[in-house]
């Protein structure tokens, strides 16, 4: 069966990877592309490296003309995507790759968002482990409206959720920094991302608690089972076009052990096609992962600091979101999972 399918903000990073991704997928056909200012042009002018869909034309993101696809992609700025999905019926599968529906509580959007609330939708995380020993992936199955996570999230959310779950690092005092590419903050002119002022630099933003992906790793760590978790995330702005390399430490829990940790992330990952734990003593780069829907990571003990020590890379544009999208739809369809996705990257 092949289902229709449109893909609202075509012209952006996050929507040009969804559609190069979807350009071989055996199931989902691209016929509807959308943007706003591009509007009118053909997607070959704004995504050249799209050379089978190139002919396509971009229409304008309005209701009318999303509606009656079987599934819609959008992948449009934080506060546009919850309006927009309103007017389309409960028969086509919607998955957002903006923040509108990722957060449940109305008063984290409030916080750290702002504007109206359009409330949580089922969260595109497959492999998010829940307290009660099931995954995200079941809640997925015949979904109908998805949210997909943000990047920052997804590294983070995966590196720690074995530990959390199987109760061998504290939920309290976690600390994350992350390497991050520029493409995450999608296309819109912005100085502080001009190749002259990112080449040869890094630079931290979002400090102090303040980056608006901060509850949504919360909220996953207490779906994880997290107590109360709290977190010190910082990103810094690397000059690298693609990828995530987060290196997060948690106090090791009481009693746990060297072989207990590693167990807690084997027995989470062995039998996932996405998110694969290295050999002990290797750790990944985000070389590797570029392109593929992965998520790579190694682990270690600091036994004079008391920490377990977890290094995730990822594709922020790949498993941070349209691999997440298409990954998250393929399970809502019934179809296989690992669809129009590889785990493959480009080298070198």
């Amino acid at each position: 069966m092949t289902y229709s399918v449109a893909v609202a903000g075509a012209s952006g990073y996050a929507g040009g990877e969804i559609l190069r991704l979807l350009a071989s997928h055996p199931e989902l056909e691209v016929t509807t592309v959308t943007a706003h200012q591009n509007a009118g042009e053909k997607l070959g002018s704004v995504q050249p490296h799209l050379r089978s869909l190139a002919g396509l034309t971009l229409a304008p993101t309005t209701p009318d003309v999303l509606e009656g696809h079987d599934v819609v992609f959008v992948a449009l700025p934080h506060g546009k995507s919850g309006e927009l999905t309103e007017g389309l019926g409960d028969g086509t599968l919607v998955v957002d790759c903006g923040a509108d529906h990722r957060l449940t509580s109305p008063e984290a959007w409030d916080r750290f968002y702002g504007g109206e609330y359009f409330g949580a939708w089922d969260y595109g995380m497959p492999e998010l482990l829940h307290a009660d020993g099931s995954s995200q992936r079941d809640i997925l199955r015949q979904s109908r409206r998805i949210a997909v996570p943000g990047c920052n999230v997804t590294a983070i959310t995966l590196g720690l959720a074995p530990g959390i779950r199987s109760g061998v690092i504290s939920a309290q005092d976690i600390v994350s920094v992350l390497a991050v590419g520029p493409s995450g903050a999608g296309k819109a002119l912005r100085t502080d991302l001009l190749a002259s002022e990112i080449l040869g630099s890094s630079s931290a933003y979002g400090v102090g608690g303040v980056h608006r992906h901060t509850p949504e790793i919360v909220q996953n760590l207490e779906v994880a089972g997290g107590d109360g978790p709290t977190i010190s995330f910082t990103p810094m702005l690397v000059p690298m076009s693609r990828g995530i390399l987060a290196t997060s430490t948690a106090r090791l829990a009481p009693g746990a052990t060297a072989h207990s940790v590693r167990d807690a992330w084997s027995s989470a990952y062995d039998d996932e096609p996405f998110v694969h734990l290295l050999p002990e003593g290797q750790y990944p780069r985000t070389a590797d992962t570029v392109g593929a829907n992965t998520c790579l990571m190694g682990i270690a003990i600091d036994e004079t600091a008391g920490r377990v020590v977890v290094v995730s890379a990822l594709d922020n544009l790949v498993k941070g979101t349209a691999g997440a999208a298409i990954q998250s739809a393929n399970i809502a369809l019934g179809i296989p999972e690992s669809a129009g996705l590889t785990t493959n990257g480009v080298a070198p």
